[in-house]
């Protein structure tokens, strides 16, 4: 009993060196609750400590292979951003963004969801995209932007999409699908479907017009829409110091009278039944909720930023760490005995071999040919698009030793 409660007190203790930025004030709880709660600090739903010890009384709902796949998405999606960050660095890409830190609320959020729930991703989701069935393969052709990836090389990388999974493609501009996502819900709502839409985004996106019209829509139209907020506690190089003066972003939900929850975003448990619970209560009320899952960038917002000249390295190298997602659910499985130093080091040279075949072959696939510029947009293509596909084939006829030819084998517009 005395061990119980020294496991419970454990768990329930508030990080003594490290405060999520979001939400400095934010106590760890074992409560789960969704509430309408307009209290000036909302608390923070926990099952599992840094260790990676769970509470005594939670028994986790996943089967054991579950939870080990879980721990392989996570570890696949670290090698996919170490080997894409270094392939951008090598002018082999031309933009990325990686994960790092944020492994556990993506993957945990997706497992919660099914196939038929839409999903709406902002561009740090790469995760909860494996976790639903996009494959390496599908990843590495849209950042390499060649004729077989989504989009056809006419969006930058990372932005990712497959209907085939319910994914919508992922939008540049900031909070662009938040609307997107209510506008979603309300469909499924109006088709009897029952199912939700989960619409990711950061607590920068958050300081967007698109999340307050939104938010309002879904509350005033009662959509069932899980709004998944990761408050790493900046945007881009705004700190959400700068940011805000309230608690976090869960607290804007009550303005709108809709429910919400703040989960730990780095305790994979918490994430799983905090958004599995979102669900289940947007289905049975058809109303939104806002989930705010806690968290930290660990890396540079994207391979165009430094963040070094922002933060201190140390305070990175501390989150890593003290409090890495991965670190923390290797150390459950191991306690379980599911995990071992000998499956680790398998794990991490196959992922790497994974990845490095995947990137091999997209690198050496053709480019899109010329003539999808001006396709898949419209049924007919209009008169002015047909001048600027003749404008473009005269340019290229002007100057063929500019232009590597062979990626226009396909098309009508090769100067050959």
């Amino acid at each position: 009993m005395t061990e119980q409660f020294e496991m419970l007190r454990l768990c329930g203790r508030r990080l003594s060196t490290l405060a999520y930025p979001g939400a400095v004030r934010a106590q760890p709880t074992t409560a789960l609750e969704i509430t309408l709660d307009t209290s000036s600090v909302r608390p923070m739903y926990r099952l599992m400590d840094e260790q990676g010890r769970v509470i005594p009384e939670y028994e986790p709902s996943l089967g054991q292979d579950t939870l080990v796949r879980m721990y392989q998405t996570m570890n696949l999606l670290n090698a996919i951003d170490v080997m894409f960050y270094d392939a951008q660095r090598q002018g082999r890409l031309s933009f990325y963004m990686t994960n790092f830190g944020e492994e556990a609320a993506q993957v945990g959020s997706s497992a919660a969801t099914v196939l038929e729930d839409v999903m709406y991703g902002q561009y740090r989701e790469t995760g909860a995209l494996l976790w639903r069935g996009l494959t390496l393969k599908e990843l590495a052709d849209q950042c390499f932007s060649n004729r077989t990836g989504h989009g056809k090389g006419r969006q930058m990388p990372v932005h990712y999409g497959c209907a085939r999974l319910n994914i919508h493609t992922i939008s540049s501009p900031l909070a662009t699908q938040i609307p997107q996502a209510s506008g979603a819900a309300f469909a499924l709502k109006s088709a009897g479907k029952k199912n939700v839409v989960i619409c990711y985004f950061g607590d920068g996106a958050a300081s967007e017009g698109d999340f307050h019209a939104a938010l309002n829509f879904a509350a005033t139209l009662d959509c069932p829409v899980l709004f998944f907020c990761r408050n790493n506690g900046i945007a881009i190089s705004t700190p959400s110091s700068e940011q805000y003066r309230g608690d976090g972003i869960v607290s804007r939900a009550a303005g709108y009278g809709m429910h919400s929850v703040r989960v730990d975003g780095n305790d994979l448990f918490a994430v799983y039944e905090t958004t599995k619970a979102a669900r289940e209560f947007a289905i049975a009320n058809s109303k939104p909720v806002l989930v705010e899952a806690m968290s930290y960038r660990g890396g540079h917002h994207s391979t165009s930023d430094d963040s070094t000249r922002y933060r201190p390295l140390s305070e990175i190298s501390q989150w890593k760490e003290e409090n890495n997602p991965i670190t923390r659910f290797r150390l459950y499985l191991e306690r379980e005995g599911l995990w071992d130093g000998e499956k680790e080091a398998q794990l991490k040279l196959q992922c790497r071999k994974d990845v490095l075949k995947a990137m091999t072959a997209a690198e050496q696939e053709l480019k899109p040919p010329v003539t999808d510029l001006f396709t898949d947009v419209y049924d007919e293509i209009p008169a002015y698009l047909r001048e600027q596909e003749n404008s473009l084939k005269q340019h290229l006829q002007k100057y063929p030793d500019k232009y590597q030819l062979q990626i226009y084998e396909d098309s009508d517009l090769n100067p050959n």
